[in-house]
C-alpha cells in the first residue's frame, strides 16, 4: 500500500484535499524505495502475525500494508470502513451516536462528498449501541494558537497551568514548570476561598479520577493495592492509568516495555482490586503527541512527525494509525466493562513541521487545525468502531485555539469528550466558563476536568506543597459552580511523575499522597474547612497537617508515610549537610596554617627531630584524613559536573 499523506485510514494516496484531492505521492514506507529495514519487517510469516495478538486490521476499511505490523490484511467490507482522519468536514461527522448535538449533515466543508464514501463518512452507518450523552466536556478559556504553530523545544511538556490564550511551548513560564505560579501566593487559603464550592451544582454527579502516572517511579502493584481503599476513603471514584512504557506489550509492541513494566498477572490484580473498591478504571494510551516512549525505538522512528524528534506521531502513514489501534488493542485486551478511554493527543509539538505535513498544507483550505482534527477524528472513530460502548477522552489543549466552525465541521465533537486541563492557582475562571459554551455549541455534549495534587510546580519537584494545589481545585469549584449541571462529566487529578518521558523525576507518589487527599476531600465536599482537614488528618493518622509549608509534624500512618518522613529530611537536611562539609575544606587550609607556625615556634625551642616526632604523633594522622576527605570531595565534583 501506499503512503497516504491526505488519507491515512481509507487508502487513497492524496495530497491535496483529505477526501477528493488527487495529488499522488509514492510510497516510501512499501514502495520500491522502501527501507530495507522495513521490507524484511514486511516479511514476517501470517503465523507469527497472529501470534503477535496485535496485527488485526486497526479499524475497518484500514488497509493494513504495514511493514511496521506485518503483511497486508484484508480489508474489512465497505460496511463498516472508517472515516477518514483527512476528513474534517461535516461529511465526517457520525450519526447522534454520543451527543444529541450530532448532526447527520453529509455536505463537507473540504468540498463536495466524494463518491463511494464509506458509510461512516455519509451519515449512513448504523447507530452503534452506545449510552447517549456519554460523551461530556469542560471547556477552559477560549484562546489558544493553532495547532503545528507551537515551536517549543523537546522535552518541554509545556507549563500545566497555563493552556489559555497560548500554545503549548510559549507559556512564557520557566521550562519545567507545569503551573502558571511555581510556588503559592504568600498566605494561607482563607475562609472565603475554603468555603468556594459549597453550593456546588451537580457535585453529586462528579466522577473525581485520580491520575497516576506510571511512566516515572511506577509503584509496585502491592503498594497500589494498599493505596487504593485509602482512596477511595477520601473520595476517589476511579483510577486514570497512564501506562506508557509499564503496559506489558506484547508481540511487535514487546520492545516497548521497560524493565520494570508490570506483568499480566499484576495489572488484572490491580485491576480487581480496584474494581473491589468500586474504582472505575479509565485507561490512556498516548496516541499523537508525547509518544517518545515510541517514538525512539528504531523500529517506529520512521513514524516520527519530525525525523530528528520522537514526540510526535506522523498522521498521514497509515502505519501511525495501525500503530496506535494495535496498542489500543492490548490495553483494552486486559481490560473489562471499561466506559471511557483517554486516547491522549495533547501537546503536539512540531505539528506540521513534518516535511509530508508541509506538503499537505501547501494545498488550498489544508491547516494544521484540520490536521490535527483529522488525526484524533480517526483514532477515535477506530476506537468507536472496535469498541462502541466506550467514549475517547482526549485532553482539550489542541482544540482551544481551533474555531467553533472547524471544530462542529470535523465531527471530532461526535467522537469525543474533551478533557480541560489547568494546574495554575489563578485560573481564569469566566474564560473556563465561556471555552465551555464555545464546546458545548460546537456539538461536545459532555465535558471534563483536570487539576493537579502534584507534579505542576516543578520538573524536579521533590516535596510537594499542598496549598498550592488545594487552591487549584477550588478554583475549579468555582468553574463548576458557574457551569451548567448537566454538562460536567467529571474532574481528573493528575499526578505528573515526569513531564515527559525523557524528562526527570518529579515527585514520588507517597510524597504527594497528603496533597492528594486534601484536594479529593475539598473536591468531594464542595470546599475545603477545618472539619474537613480534621477528617484529612485522621485518616492520613497525621496530626496538624500542614498546608502551606513542607514540614508536617508527625510520621502517618498512610502507606509510604516513611518515605515522605525520609524524603523529607533529605531535602531539608542533606544538601545543608554537604554544604557545610564543603565549607570545611578551608580548614586544610586554616590547620596547615596553624601546623608551619607550631613549627616556626617549636624550632626555637627544639630540635628537628623532636619536632617532628611530635607533629607525626599529634598532627599529621589527622590532617591526612583532612586531605584525604578534601581530595575526594574534589574528584566527586569534577566527576559531576
Amino acid at each position: 500500500m501506499g503512503q497516504h499523506l491526505g488519507d491515512p485510514v481509507c487508502g487513497d494516496s492524496t495530497l491535496g484535499d483529505p477526501i477528493s484531492g488527487d495529488s499522488t505521492l509514492g510510497d516510501p514506507i512499501l514502495g520500491a524505495d522502501a527501507a530495507p529495514d522495513h521490507e524484511a519487517a514486511a516479511g514476517r510469516g501470517a503465523e507469527e502475525e497472529e501470534e503477535d495478538g496485535c496485527l488485526q486490521p486497526p479499524c475497518p476499511g484500514i488497509l493494513l500494508g504495514s511493514a511496521l505490523l506485518g503483511a497486508a490484511v484484508p480489508a474489512a467490507p465497505a460496511a463498516r470502513s472508517r472515516s477518514r482522519p483527512g476528513a474534517v468536514g461535516a461529511a465526517g461527522q457520525r450519526p447522534p451516536l454520543r451527543s444529541h448535538h450530532a448532526s447527520s449533515a453529509t455536505s463537507d466543508a473540504l468540498g463536495a462528498p466524494r463518491p463511494g464514501l464509506p458509510a461512516c463518512l455519509t451519515g449512513e452507518r448504523a447507530r452503534l449501541p452506545r449510552e447517549s450523552g456519554r460523551i461530556q466536556r469542560t471547556a477552559g478559556s477560549g484562546g489558544g494558537t493553532a495547532p503545528g504553530q507551537q515551536g517549543s523545544q523537546p522535552g518541554q511538556r509545556g507549563t500545566r497551568g497555563q493552556r489559555d490564550n497560548c500554545t503549548p511551548g510559549q507559556q512564557g513560564s520557566q521550562p519545567g514548570q507545569r503551573g502558571r505560579d511555581g510556588g503559592v501566593r504568600p498566605g494561607g487559603v482563607s475562609r472565603d476561598a475554603a468555603a468556594t464550592g459549597q453550593s456546588n451544582r451537580g457535585r453529586s454527579m462528579w466522577r473525581r479520577l485520580v491520575h497516576l502516572d506510571l511512566k516515572g517511579a511506577a509503584p509496585r502493584a502491592q503498594y497500589l493495592e494498599q493505596v487504593l481503599p485509602l482512596l477511595r476513603a477520601l473520595g476517589a471514584t476511579g483510577l486514570l492509568l497512564e501506562y506508557e512504557d509499564t503496559f506489558p506489550y506484547t508481540g511487535p509492541l514487546e520492545v516497548l516495555q521497560a524493565p520494570h513494566a508490570y506483568s499480566p498477572e499484576e495489572l488484572q490484580a490491580l485491576l480487581s482490586w480496584a474494581r473491589a473498591q468500586g474504582l472505575d478504571v479509565v485507561p490512556l494510551v498516548q496516541s499523537f503527541g508525547h509518544m517518545e516512549f515510541v517514538l525512539k525505538h528504531r523500529q517506529f522512528a520512521h513514524l516520527r512527525e519530525v525525523k530528528e524528534l520522537p514526540n510526535a506521531l506522523n498522521p498521514h502513514k497509515e502505519e501511525s494509525l495501525a500503530l496506535v489501534k494495535a496498542m489500543i488493542d492490548q490495553v483494552m485486551a486486559l481490560h473489562q466493562d471499561l466506559q471511557w478511554f483517554h486516547i491522549g493527543c495533547d501537546e503536539v509539538y512540531y505539528l506540521g513541521e513534518g516535511e509530508e505535513s508541509k506538503q499537505w498544507l501547501q494545498q488550498q483550505n489544508n491547516t494544521p487545525q484540520k490536521l490535527c482534527l483529522s488525526h484524533i477524528k480517526a483514532v477515535a472513530t477506530c476506537l468507536a468502531w472496535s469498541y462502541p460502548m466506550v467514549t475517547p477522552i482526549v485532553w482539550d489543549d489542541m482544540l482551544r485555539g481551533i474555531s467553533e466552525e472547524t471544530l462542529a465541521e470535523s465531527g471530532v465533537p461526535q467522537l469525543v469528550q474533551p478533557m480541560i486541563w489547568d494546574y495554575a492557582t489563578d485560573i481564569n475562571v469566566e474564560g473556563k466558563v465561556q471555552l465551555i459554551e464555545k464546546y458545548r455549541r460546537c456539538g461536545f455534549s459532555k465535558v471534563w476536568f483536570a487539576s493537579a495534587f502534584k507534579g505542576a510546580t516543578g520538573a524536579n519537584q521533590s516535596l510537594t506543597l499542598i496549598g498550592h494545589h488545594l487552591r487549584n481545585q477550588l478554583e475549579w469549584l468555582q468553574v463548576a459552580q458557574r457551569s451548567p449541571a448537566d454538562v460536567l462529566e467529571g474532574i481528573a487529578l493528575t499526578g505528573w511523575q515526569r513531564y515527559d518521558h525523557f524528562a526527570v523525576l518529579c515527585e514520588l507518589l507517597p510524597v504527594a499522597i497528603p496533597s492528594l487527599a486534601v484536594c479529593l476531600q475539598a473536591l468531594k465536599n464542595g470546599g475545603f474547612s477545618e472539619k474537613v482537614k480534621e477528617n484529612v488528618e485522621n485518616l492520613l493518622g497525621m496530626p496538624n497537617l500542614e498546608i502551606e509549608t513542607f514540614m508536617s509534624p508527625g510520621l502517618g500512618t498512610f502507606p509510604g508515610s516513611s518515605v515522605l518522613t525520609l524524603v523529607t529530611q533529605i531535602s531539608f537536611h542533606l544538601k545543608s549537610s554537604v554544604d557545610e562539609l564543603l565549607e570545611r575544606n578551608r580548614l586544610f587550609s586554616k590547620w596547615s596554617a596553624v601546623v608551619q607556625d607550631l613549627q616556626a615556634a617549636m624550632e626555637q625551642v627544639f630540635p628537628r627531630c623532636a619536632i617532628e616526632e611530635w607533629m607525626e604523633e599529634n598532627v599529621h594522622p589527622h590532617l591526612q584524613k583532612l586531605q584525604g576527605v578534601v581530595e575526594d570531595l574534589d574528584e566527586a565534583i569534577r566527576a559531576q559536573n
